[in-house]
């Protein structure tokens, strides 16, 4: 085991790591950035090193800063959370070429899974269900790309082969508007990721969003942890998620994850990782793997007993994931809502000082979060400031859970979405479980405030 680990990260996740490491007896060295001087982390940490201002770019997008901190500390392993450089290729190749361990996959496989077009075709050749859609990256003639269009069918959804996170992304209903579409989607490519290739998918009108989290080791021996859904979206961006996923068939799933498993040991996979997928009729389909750790990892945690980060440790540090398959067990059911310093209806960023701030309690309640009252929100980073989750022997007694989690939780000085999650948690459909991608999005169109 590492005798210290840094932290490459920042908020709730950088808390989370530090409590892994104290958990395994393992010290702790985070890095920050000036805005982030006074967080909870920092002061609870075995050491902390200032890497830069407030904007990213200068701080915890640094790879030279951070690489430098891991020298001058002794750290001898890197956790990069999530966001920021987390399924950098390019980071994790200079971390572990700087002589550290990088508390992730390779950087073959980070580098495989963030394109697009080398995920699908890693995926068809593991046996991994795909969307129907183009080969490979759409060629230049605009012949072909119709043709390939009229093979899947209408509507198609053109996507960046770098993107990621809900960008780069364009629905095409008639061939009419298709050359268009894929030009600008090309166009907008290369100025966002640095690649203008893109790829053609059937676009799937309802379905819902589901994921499978894998952990695997350096020996061979991959294991997936049961699935979530995530389907509560704005934007393509997740506002809550839970585990399981309500009203689909136990055999199902079963089905994609042991070929999810499978098809990391096909791939040398190493760490933990989660293959998304949209899920309709009865049928998934991949659209990408995370190569890193979720937001939404807490609540597989709760419904399996397993603390995912810890397992991150311990594999990068060589060790054999100490169950097989027929050891992991779903008990119950969790839900996570995300709290973020927003307006819960407009989802304008409300930064500033929290004033008043009291977290919820009581039975199969967790709270994920680095603030506290009078800790100021910067305006320079991503606005989740915590996570709720809860966890009950059933759906419904989660959902009672949840409901007076969020009665109890009291953030004053800023605007926050809790409201709309207390709407979110008493609507019928919700309530009754499966909803799709789009539904959050309707929702807030007859709910406009």
């Amino acid at each position: 085991m590492f005798k210290k680990i840094l932290i490459a990260n920042r908020g709730e996740i950088a808390l989370r790591i530090q409590r892994a490491c104290r958990e395994l007896g393992v010290k702790s060295v985070v890095v920050y950035s000036e805005a982030d001087r006074d967080a909870k982390y920092v002061k609870l940490a075995d050491e902390a090193v200032c890497i830069g201002p407030a904007a990213s770019a200068q701080s915890y997008l640094s790879m030279p800063a951070i690489i430098a901190t891991a020298e001058v500390t002794d750290a001898e392993a890197i956790h990069p959370g999530y966001g920021f450089l987390s399924e950098n290729a390019d980071f994790a190749e200079r971390v572990e070429r700087s002589g550290f361990t990088f508390i992730g996959p390779t950087p073959e496989s980070i580098r495989m899974m963030g394109d697009k077009v080398s995920a699908k075709q890693a995926m068809i050749r593991a046996g991994v269900p795909c969307v129907p859609g183009s080969e490979g990256a759409l060629p230049e003639d605009p012949k072909e790309i119709i043709k390939i269009a009229r093979s899947i069918g209408y509507p198609v959804i053109i996507k960046a082969a770098g993107g990621g996170g809900g960008r780069g992304m364009r629905v095409v209903h008639t061939e009419a508007a298709l050359v268009n579409a894929v030009q600008m989607t090309r166009t907008e490519a290369g100025a966002a990721f640095g690649n203008p290739q893109v790829y053609m998918e059937k676009f799937l009108e309802n379905p819902r969003h589901i994921e499978i989290q894998v952990l695997a080791d350096e020996h061979k021996s991959a294991v997936w942890l049961g699935e979530r859904d995530c389907s509560m979206q704005r934007r393509h961006q997740k506002i809550l998620e839970e585990a399981p996923a309500p009203g689909i068939p136990r055999r199902i799933i079963e089905k994609i994850g042991d070929r999810c498993a499978a098809a990391c040991r096909r791939m040398n996979y190493r760490g933990a990782g989660t293959f998304e997928f949209l899920y309709e009729n009865g049928e998934f389909y991949f659209i990408e793997m995370n190569t890193r750790v979720q937001v939404e990892h807490p609540v597989t945690e709760l419904v399996t007993g397993i603390d995912i980060v810890q397992m991150q440790i311990k594999v990068a540090a060589g060790e054999k994931l100490p169950f097989t398959q027929r050891n992991i067990t779903m008990r119950g059911h969790a839900i996570e809502c995300r709290i973020n310093a927003e307006d819960p209806f407009k989802f304008t960023p409300s930064p500033g000082r929290i004033t008043m701030w009291h977290a919820p309690g009581g039975p199969g309640v967790r709270v994920d979060s680095h603030v506290y009252t009078n800790y100021v929100v910067p305006p320079h980073y991503d606005s989740m400031i915590g996570k709720i989750i809860v966890h009950g022997d059933t759906r419904e007694q989660a959902l009672a859970r949840m409901r007076i989690a969020l009665s109890e939780t009291v953030v004053e000085g800023i605007l926050t979405n809790i409201p709309l999650h207390r709407e979110l948690m008493v609507d019928a459909k919700f309530v009754e479980g499966g909803t799709n991608i789009h539904y959050l999005e309707g929702w807030m169109s007859q709910h406009k405030r």
